[in-house]
């Protein structure tokens, strides 16, 4: 059963192209919106764009893809519990790093740079720009005509959107999304899960691949609570064996807390409705005050540690001459580009240039290497990259 303040897709405010009603299996709107995330090609080229390792040597680093279906089952059971939408949860959640670059979010800043004089990117407003437009499999309509809540919820589910960059404003143009307003609370599930999943899971990368040490985590007072009550629960296992139960009992942690102060802000609030959940005027879900503390501790600790660890900035320096050097390449040859994308190459700026970045933006890891080589010329990558 849901709640009467969960997203109700027989209220949906539709799809920007109306459809005939065609039966294809017993599925409401917000299903519809998660298959057709899962069966888009944007959804499939995740596997090969980096989550925190760039083009991993091993099998068993996290990808995009791996970390998007992770962020849906952590959401997807927090909805249930709440009694929310749970599909249409989902949806969000595996579609909301749809728009990342390769290379992450060094590839991001490098195509941010790359594209000041025409707007800009960012990896959010291109999600919205993929999903709308440049997915193309339907006969009738470009994008994957997604509903209003699903768009919706993507634009903001980090909270309020007061100054979209262009890609944002230009579907918010053909589809006002309420882009000043408060989104659903499956939107701001989404956007925590997304939190927990990397918060987490980032640690079992880094300790897998060595750039961080069980000692250096346990400065981290979350990290040295949850340790002590796994090594209470296991004594004498070896602690090698204990790392990854101390990540999912974390994960535990944060969701248990997570579930627990929605509850009360929702109870306090007086909601009723979808509707009470966007005139709120502020997020209805989010830690209790004492975890939100430590879990900024906790990204604190991983910038400092794994993001920024000097291993990591060699390789975000590599993407940012992988990207920055396509980009320029691509732009001052456009005869370089493939058919396809040469054929539809605008005749005027800012547009040639933003046609330029989706190319890239659209790009895995291994195929922007491959693509340097091709137009740029040779490159050196980090070991491992």
């Amino acid at each position: 059963m849901t709640a009467s303040y969960a997203a109700d897709p027989a209220a949906s405010r539709g799809r920007l192209h109306p459809e005939e009603r065609e039966l294809r299996g017993p599925r409401d709107a917000f299903q519809r919106d998660r298959d057709r995330i899962i069966h888009s090609i944007s959804f499939r080229r995740l596997r090969h764009k980096t989550q925190v390792f760039m083009a991993p040597d091993g099998d068993h680093f996290r990808v995009r893809l791996t970390h998007s279906i992770e962020v849906a089952q952590i959401g997807r059971a927090i909805a249930r519990a709440l009694g929310l939408n749970e599909d249409l949860t989902e949806a969000l959640c595996l579609a909301h790093d749809i728009g990342h670059p390769p290379f992450g979010h060094a590839g991001e800043d490098a195509l941010k740079a790359a594209m000041a004089g025409a707007g800009g990117f960012d990896h959010n407003g291109h999600t919205l720009r993929v999903l709308t437009d440049l997915e193309r499999p339907y006969p009738r309509w470009d994008g994957l005509n997604l509903t209003w809540e699903t768009l919706e919820g993507l634009a903001k589910h980090n909270g309020p959107v007061r100054h979209p960059g262009w890609a944002l404003a230009e579907v918010d143009a053909r589809q006002p999304l309420d882009l000043a307003g408060w989104s659903s609370l499956e939107a701001q599930v989404a956007a925590i899960a997304d939190d927990i999943a990397y918060d987490n899971h980032d640690i079992d990368d880094g300790l897998r691949a060595g750039l961080l040490t069980l000692d250096q985590l346990l400065s981290v007072p979350l990290v040295a609570r949850t340790w002590a009550a796994v090594e209470a629960r296991y004594p004498g296992v070896a602690r090698d064996r204990l790392a990854r139960e101390l990540v999912r009992s974390q994960i535990g942690v944060m969701v248990n807390d997570l579930i627990a102060e929605t509850r009360a802000r929702i109870a306090v609030s007086g909601i009723g409705t979808a509707a009470d959940v966007r005139a709120a005027g502020r997020a209805l879900v989010g830690f209790s005050d004492g975890l939100r503390v430590e879990e900024r501790d906790l990204k604190r600790f991983m910038y400092a540690n794994l993001y920024h660890h000097p291993v990591q900035l060699a390789a975000a320096a590599a993407a940012d001459g992988v990207v920055s050097g396509l980009f320029a390449a691509f732009r001052d040859d456009p005869a370089a580009l493939p058919d396809e994308w040469r054929e539809r190459l605008p005749a005027d700026e800012p547009w040639r240039s933003r046609h330029v970045a989706d190319f890239i933006a659209g790009m895995t890891d291994r195929y922007a290497v491959t693509q340097y080589r091709r137009v740029v010329g040779p490159v050196e990558l980090p070991e491992g990259f």
